[in-house]
């Protein structure tokens, strides 16, 4: 096993109410008022989302010409807010940046080559031999799968620290005139942030030391299959226009119980032995698909919906605030089994087993 020594979400500083949101993108959205208008204004109301969170000031968005100023200002702005969550998670952990082993990004909102943990490691000072992994493609599934992968690295080197950080800017993905429904959605729904987690082998010497961090157990991916078009990008010469397909919660209610069961089962465990469940807010429909097909307490994703109501839907990084804030708003009880677990392109269903 290996052991999260702290997890820490980092916000941009601009933040705006959902009706600011819905009134500014609406104007780069539809032209004039109408049938397009009221649907994105519809839309917008029924994404659970109060506030969030954007990379550039609401004006600022008009100026964006073309893929290039917006990837620009992904590049500029997510590497400042990515080594802040990393500094932020390793001060919460006792380490220092030239501790780091492994270094795990994940982002899907933008192009950055080198890539963002290059920027990085000298911004923050980590080693100039830090193994880096950048991770690009796995969407909204990427922080669980990213902490999944760091925790197999550890498996095979336990006196090592891994650091995963997933970054996503996705207010700068909006693309101008586009009045489908997807495009749509996702322009209320999604919210700009970064998320790190700090891990260490179980040989490491923080490892029993930190009794209050819970471990990763297990991992397990599920990829499903003639699923590639209900979830990812079409790149063109705007940018990266978003699909999204209405089949989601369906494939949720098809799928999930029976991936959940078969991997808490290999596990010895039940659906009734897991006391904590961490989950990406991919959306209200989506949560509730969630909710009806584990059949969980009333309750249980508590702290998902509110991550969702509060910042939105942040892609990759999500999953990892809804880390941060289960382990300080709701305390796992120590010896309990927790899981993560988030879906996204593929289309895919990636679990983690945690223990208090």
């Amino acid at each position: 096993m290996s052991r999260i020594l702290a997890a820490r979400g980092r916000l941009p500083e601009h933040k705006s109410t959902q009706d600011e949101v819905t009134r500014v993108f609406g104007d780069l959205i539809v032209t004039g008022e109408g049938l397009d208008r009221a649907l994105l204004q519809r839309l917008h109301a029924n994404t659970g989302v109060s506030s969030r969170h954007t990379a550039l000031p609401l004006a600022d968005y008009a100026t964006l010409q073309d893929f290039g100023q917006s990837n620009d200002a992904f590049i500029d702005v997510a590497t400042d807010l990515g080594a802040q969550a990393v500094a932020a998670a390793l001060s919460a952990s006792g380490l220092s940046p030239s501790d780091v082993d492994l270094f795990v990004t994940t982002t899907i909102t933008g192009l950055a080559v080198p890539s963002l943990d290059a920027r990085i490691v000298p911004l923050l000072g980590l080693r100039d031999d830090v193994k880096r992994l950048p991770v690009v493609g796995l969407g909204c599934l990427a922080g669980a799968a990213g902490l999944a992968r760091a925790h197999d690295y550890l498996l095979g080197h336990p006196t090592e620290v891994a650091v995963l950080l997933s970054v996503e800017l996705c207010s700068l993905t909006v693309q101008r005139g586009d009045t489908s429904v997807p495009n749509l959605v996702a322009s209320g729904l999604f919210g700009d942030g970064a998320g790190a987690v700090v891990l260490v082998g179980d040989a490491h010497p923080l490892a029993d030391g930190a009794a209050v961090s819970p471990r990763v157990v297990a991992s397990r991916s599920r990829l499903y299959p003639n699923t590639e078009r209900a979830m990812g990008w079409d790149v063109g010469a705007g940018g990266l226009k978003i699909v999204l397909g209405a089949e989601v919660p369906t494939l949720v209610q098809e799928y999930v119980a029976a991936d959940v069961d078969a991997f808490l089962g290999a596990h010895g465990l039940a659906r009734a032995d897991v006391e904590w469940w961490v989950c990406h807010p991919g959306g209200p429909k989506v949560l509730s698909a969630i909710e009806t097909a584990l059949d969980l307490p009333g309750d249980a994703l508590a702290v998902t919906w509110e991550s969702l109501d509060r910042i939105g839907n942040l892609s990759s990084a999500s999953v990892l605030f809804v880390l941060e804030d289960t382990l300080a708003l709701r305390p796992p009880r120590p010896g309990s089994a927790g899981l993560l677990m988030a879906m996204g392109p593929g289309f895919a269903l990636e679990m983690v087993l945690l223990q208090a």
